[in-house]
């Protein structure tokens, strides 16, 4: 007679779960310590943000956006939804990687220093790349460029060849696609 296999509630530890990023829109109530409670539920879970933007949106009713971008298992990320969602500011979240392609943008300001045919290249692939001098001396530029994470990595990468001085980020800002708010 076969010997059956008894079913584990308990997942198995040789099998290695996918980690997705995602991106999650947060409405909150704009209030003092919103941001730490945030991420105090991220810190003191283990949980990672990659990218945190906020601003007040409803100026009249005092609501805030945050997007966060994080990475984890399917079940993490269920499980940092639902711990959001019980939070008593929390208006919602919405998972809008999960809602469809979202509209992600960044923006970085990017300083490169540098002479001779090393700045004549910065300017053209500047150019190539759409992104702005914002300050300029005989010996630098500050480049603003916006776009998709990977354009602004790929001109981060090319600018480090060139004379990279110093790199600010806002993070990511996102919006779900389609006529309707989420």
């Amino acid at each position: 007679m076969p010997q059956t296999q008894k079913q584990s509630h308990y997942p198995d530890p040789t099998k290695k779960e996918e980690i997705v990023s995602r991106t999650l829109s947060v409405i909150v109530d704009n209030e003092p310590g919103v941001l730490s409670r945030i991420a105090g539920l991220f810190s003191g879970r283990g949980y990672n943000i990659d990218s945190l933007t906020v601003t007040e949106t409803e100026h009249e009713s005092h609501v805030s956006r945050f997007t966060i971008v994080t990475k984890g298992t399917p079940a993490v990320i269920e499980q940092i939804k639902h711990q959001l969602e019980r939070m008593v500011p929390v208006h919602r979240v919405t998972d809008l990687t999960l809602a469809g392609d979202p509209l992600e943008r960044e923006l970085a300001l990017i300083k490169v220093a540098g002479k001779g045919e090393k700045r004549i290249e910065a300017l053209r692939l500047a150019e190539i790349f759409r992104a702005s001098v914002i300050d300029a001396s005989t010996e630098h530029f500050v480049f603003e460029i916006t776009g998709r994470t990977s354009k602004i990595e790929q001109f981060i990468q090319i600018m480090t060849e060139l004379g990279l001085v110093e790199v600010s980020r806002t993070g990511i800002a996102a919006m779900a696609r389609g006529p309707a708010a989420l």
